[in-house]
């Protein structure tokens, strides 16, 4: 087991919510980010709007492993170029002597190379058939139904498994992708009634109906609208999934 200097080692794989929200953050809050740990290593998924600042209340940015993006989308990838100077700075500081790796599809190529930000931080290039380790995590990936080429991951460890959609529509792909997972981490940025009227996303009700038809053992959903009852998607999914339904907090954190 690899260990990382001055950190605790915990074979627990850990989820911390940074940012939920779709298209912008709402106040002292962000878009799509997560933190996911284990083994002493940090890996950020996503990286919205909100996320450096939402990440310090848990981790110093120095601390940080890696960083993997599902897509290319502004409230997945806007405090990207933050992060670049934030490493910038701990490296003139002297608290970093290596790049960030930052692991992202070369679909959109203009996006993949910028990346790469001169030693302070490496893009790495993912694809959707294969399965690669990322510090003490086995990555695979599942292209979704969005508007831009968008990868939903599955991370194992331990005898765990956590999958995250990322953005997408229907998909029947990601059911077997999903299969058995512990956690489901679910898009649900729509209402039941907004069914077939807003592509790109699923309902609360699809969530469910994923979660169950890949027989997970819990679902988060996430990637909220900025209107109507929040509580509203949980009952939804709840219609759908007999399973224990969670609603994305800021700052929760679950462990598997």
């Amino acid at each position: 087991m690899q260990q990382y200097p001055n950190r605790k080692v915990n074979r627990t794989l850990k989820w911390t919510i940074l940012g939920f929200w779709g298209a912008y953050p709402e106040a002292d809050s962000a878009t799509s980010t997560y933190l996911l740990e284990a083994e002493g290593y940090r890996l950020l998924v996503d990286c919205g709007s909100g996320a450096v600042s939402r990440l310090q209340r848990h981790r110093s940015i120095q601390d940080l492993d890696a960083l993997i993006l599902s897509h290319y989308h502004h409230d997945h990838i806007a405090d990207v170029g933050v992060l670049q100077y934030a490493m910038l700075i701990q490296n003139q500081l002297g608290n970093r002597k290596k790049p960030l790796p930052i692991y992202g599809h070369r679909h959109d190529i203009r996006h993949f190379n910028a990346l790469t930000f001169a030693e302070y931080t490496t893009g790495v290039s993912i694809t959707e058939d294969q399965t690669i380790r990322i510090g003490p995590f086995e990555v695979s990936f599942c292209p979704t139904t969005h508007p831009v080429y968008c990868l939903a991951m599955r991370f194992n460890h331990n005898g765990k498994s956590l999958v995250y959609t990322a953005d997408t529509e229907w998909s029947e792909p990601l059911v077997e992708f999903a299969r058995d997972a512990d956690l489901l981490v679910c898009e649900a940025n729509l209402y039941n009634h907004q069914w077939g009227k807003v592509g790109g996303h699923l309902t609360a009700g699809q969530a469910g109906e994923l979660a169950a038809k890949a027989r997970v053992k819990s679902l988060l959903l996430t990637h909220f609208p900025h209107y109507g009852d929040l509580e509203t998607l949980a009952t939804q999914a709840k219609e759908t999934y007999g399973g224990p339904v969670a609603l994305a907090r800021q700052d929760m954190v679950l462990s598997l």
